[in-house]
């Protein structure tokens, strides 16, 4: 089973056929995306499950119906136990982005941090999951695949927000204030801090 986000909508990817209670059920093979997506946005479904009997098959199948975009990013914490999170879109998010051509995922999710937040001595930790969540560019649905690692840094200078990304702010947060940044966030990174 794969959980896939449409804002805070959930397209639940699974060989298990369950009784329709507060999902409506689509055949993988078969489903449009677009009216997928269109009924979750309007409002007319709270989730959407695409059902394939083939549970190995299921994300492979999912990436035929709309472009794949490779991303990583960091769950940062430093020595005081703080989170680093940044401020885009009127949203509390954590720093990642898209490999570049001949770079490694773990190559672009330190790089990314220490970019959209100017944190440096950053030691990259484990894969903490992979999330995946739906976006519109230049008119077109593309499907990104975010590899989350954990990274610790003993920096100590002044974040960077970088700006031209759209960044507002970079900021530590005490875990006793990242609850409330959670509720400012996005579905995918909620699940990141469930575990």
């Amino acid at each position: 089973m794969y959980e896939v986000f449409v804002n805070d909508y959930p397209i639940i990817l699974t060989n298990i056929l369950t009784k329709e209670v507060k999902h409506k059920l689509f055949l993988l093979e078969s489903v449009r995306m677009e009216e997928v997506i269109r009924q979750l946005t309007k409002g007319e479904i709270e989730c959407a499950h695409l059902y394939d009997p083939e549970a190995g098959q299921l994300l492979k199948k999912f990436q035929e119906k709309m472009p794949l975009v490779v991303a990583a990013g960091g769950l940062v914490t430093n020595e005081a136990k703080e989170v680093l999170f940044i401020y885009r879109n009127g949203k509390w998010d954590l720093p990642k982005g898209k490999l570049e051509k001949k770079e490694s995922i773990e190559e672009a999710a330190l790089r990314e941090v220490e970019e959209e937040t100017g944190v440096k001595k950053l030691k990259l930790g484990p894969l903490l999951q992979k999330t995946y969540h739906i976006f519109k560019r230049n008119g077109t649905y593309k499907l990104k695949e975010t590899h989350w690692y954990g990274m610790t840094s003993t920096y100590k200078g002044k974040l960077k927000a970088q700006c031209e990304e759209g960044i507002e702010k970079a900021e530590w947060m005490k875990p006793d204030e990242i609850p409330e940044a959670l509720r400012n966030s996005y579905a995918n990174i909620k699940v990141l801090f469930a575990n």
